[in-house]
């Protein structure tokens, strides 16, 4: 079967571009399911209920989103096997521009829209620079100047990754993604698969749940500011 990874920042539209790819391909008879990963809440099972599509909901709650992604993602790929899909596609929370792992050998998609800022794709980490596709949405929203120059900062930003624009409310540009990820590579296995980039280094007291603020209470990995 065929895993995609899909990230992108908050409502950068995710959600709708999974929907008008899935919807692109309805006619290939492909069984294809959707994990959507988030922390506290979610209703973005429903939409994909509304729409027929197959969908689980992994809650990370008090964990990294994306560390909870690494712990559960073989377990998920095993039950899609079992279940007979052809196409997982796992959507992450989209929280951290440092995190959003992608996985070595398994197709890698960013999704980013034009009102983030134009200076945004430099800002953004593995998620964007080291995706397969970027695909840009809301498009519609500003003018084609805007369009071309935001397009140049990602590519500056990934220089070798596929750009797709797509409208995730008429489906316009989804027929190319759809294809992209029908003809993804397939995979039997995760175990022993890597991440294309390592995990942010963190495991401080506060990760372990210390509330107190002071120096003292500054225990495992901590980084201080240059403040001279």
């Amino acid at each position: 079967m065929k895993l995609i990874t899909i990230s992108g920042p908050p409502s950068s539209g995710k959600t709708s571009v999974i929907i008008k790819s899935i919807e692109e391909l309805k006619d290939k008879h492909l069984k294809i399911g959707v994990l959507k990963f988030d922390c506290l809440v979610t209703d973005d099972d429903k939409l994909y209920a509304a729409q027929n599509i197959d969908s689980k909901v992994g809650l990370s709650g008090s964990m990294c989103p994306d560390h909870f992604f690494v712990s559960n993602i073989d377990d998920c790929l095993n039950w899609a096997i079992g279940q007979s899909y052809d196409i997982l596609i796992s959507e992450s929370a989209g929280l951290c521009n440092r995190c959003s792992p992608h996985i070595k050998g398994c197709t890698a998609v960013c999704v980013i829209d034009n009102l983030m800022g134009i200076n945004t794709p430099k800002k953004i980490g593995p998620m964007l620079k080291m995706a397969d596709i970027v695909v840009i949405t809301k498009g519609d929203i500003v003018s084609q100047a805007e369009r071309e120059i935001f397009a140049l900062k990602i590519r500056q930003a990934n220089p070798d990754g596929i750009i797709l624009h797509v409208n995730g409310l008429t489906g316009q540009g989804a027929g190319e993604l759809g294809t992209l990820i029908e003809t993804a590579t397939e995979i039997e296995t995760l175990v022993g698969k890597e991440l294309r980039i390592s995990m942010p280094s963190a495991l401080c007291s506060y990760c372990l749940g210390e509330k107190l603020i002071g120096l003292n209470k500054q225990m495992g990995n901590v980084r201080k500011m240059k403040l001279d």
